[in-house]
């Protein structure tokens, strides 16, 4: 009889995980070439609200598809943006950081490559597309600020640890979307002038807005892969669970 009821409980398991379904997606922005990837839940037929998930610094990796596969499993249908390009990937902290900093510095090009993710995730069948949110981790989180302040069609974005600056505050003024920013309250990368300026800047832009800090914790808190090698860039087990908590309550509202 035990062996039976591990058996049923192994079977509905597979059942369950088997249903998660991944494809590589290319798309373009202009003549470059990008590289995304679809995740669902295939046991869903009709069309579920849609969510672009933006990589950090190091590019579209084995960490945002997991995130990927949770979104999924909520019911979702996420999509995995590649602001780089097709097999550009850094591979050392040096070179990530020069990467994203090009992108920092040029915040259209930035929001031009976002788009084109959401773009693409809306039009895939399988995503509602008047439904659609995106978030973001670190670089990813900047990524989804500005998606925001481009004024592009979607319900909500969700910044983990992303820088809050913005060189054209007046921006947020165009921004449609509701904003979620979670933020490690003790993140040397981003200080307190900064988080200063990003309330001020989303009180004078109008914008529905949220921003959560969690004492502690600094950059990076929700990268199982941070060990703290890289002085204040730490996982934080707490605030990882307490703002993906944030995000779910998040998504169930503006998706309602």
């Amino acid at each position: 009889m035990k062996r039976l009821l591990l058996l049923s409980l192994m079977l509905s398991t597979f059942s369950l995980t088997a249903a998660i379904r991944t494809e590589t997606v290319e798309y373009r922005d202009g003549d470059t070439v990008l590289q995304g990837c679809l995740t669902w839940d295939d046991a869903r037929t009709a069309p579920q609200p849609g969510v672009v998930i933006v990589h950090q610094w190091l590019g579209l990796g084995d960490y945002e598809r997991r995130r990927a596969q949770m979104v999924a499993e909520l019911g979702y249908v996420a999509f995995c943006a590649d602001i780089y390009g097709k097999g550009v990937r850094p591979q050392t902290p040096a070179e990530a950081g020069k990467l994203a900093g090009q992108y920092k510095s040029d915040r259209p090009l930035l929001r031009r490559r976002v788009g084109a993710a959401l773009a693409t995730l809306k039009a895939r069948p399988q995503c509602d597309a008047k439904k659609t949110a995106a978030m973001g981790y670190c670089f990813g989180g900047t990524t989804v600020l500005e998606l925001a302040r481009s004024g592009a069609e979607t319900l909500g974005v969700v910044s983990f640890h992303g820088g809050l600056s913005s060189p054209t505050p007046d921006d947020a003024q165009r921004s449609k979307a509701r904003v979620l920013a979670l933020h490690g309250a003790d993140d040397p990368f981003v200080p307190p002038a900064e988080v200063a300026a990003f309330e001020q800047e989303m009180r004078a832009g109008g914008v529905d807005w949220q921003l959560v800090s969690y004492g502690g914790a600094v950059h990076s808190f929700t990268d199982w892969n941070a060990t703290g090698a890289m002085k204040g860039a730490k996982y934080d087990e707490k605030a990882d669970h307490r703002s993906w908590t944030a995000m779910k309550a998040f998504f169930a509202e503006i998706f309602r």
